[in-house]
């Protein structure tokens, strides 16, 4: 049996409609090359002022009545469109978590290395998972865990704060802090 032929789907285009591709309006509100309003006009008007000009018809709110049609260069339109989108996507940033482990046991120096570790990661703006790991017998004595935790809290305390506070997952306390 044979399936019926179906005309594949017309191509979308991306972004404001202009020229021809506008259908179904018979008046528009203009904004001229000069940016004046020039009031609703018939869409054919329309479209002749902007090919006298050398220039598109783009619309440029399409859901108000009448749409809002606008004669500029649409080329130029969408390269500073594309120019600004590149634009918002270099200021955007992705807050990362970096992870510190630690010891229950951890030498002074070997604390200070960390904590400078720590606060260049904090003037980054990323999050910090301060992870303390217990070996063997060092599950009896919890309490040197904490120690050390508190003491990063209050080391931390004028850069970070405390997003979740130390808990207890299997053989390792967890820590998460975040930038002021």
């Amino acid at each position: 049996m044979r399936r019926p032929y179906r005309a594949a789907p017309a191509p979308t285009k991306e972004g404001p409609r202009s020229n021809r591709d506008i259908r179904g309006v018979r008046e528009v509100q203009l904004i001229d090359d000069t940016g004046a309003n020039r009031g609703v006009v018939s869409f054919f008007e329309a479209l002749k002022i902007a090919e006298d000009a050398g220039l598109d018809l783009v619309e440029i709110a399409p859901n108000s009545v009448p749409p809002v049609c606008k004669i500029l260069d649409y080329g130029r339109f969408r390269f500073l469109e594309q120019k600004k989108a590149s634009e918002a996507r270099k200021k955007q940033r992705t807050i990362e978590i970096k992870e510190i482990k630690l010891r229950p046991g951890i030498d002074k120096h070997d604390y200070e290395v960390k904590m400078k570790a720590m606060h260049g990661f904090f003037e980054e703006g990323d999050k910090v998972k301060v992870t303390l790991r217990f070996r063997g017998r060092e599950m009896a004595h919890q309490d040197l865990g904490v120690k050390v935790l508190e003491r990063v809290k209050v080391d931390t305390a004028e850069v970070a704060k405390v997003e979740s506070d130390w808990q207890l997952e299997g053989r390792q306390m967890v820590m998460v802090l975040a930038p002021r």
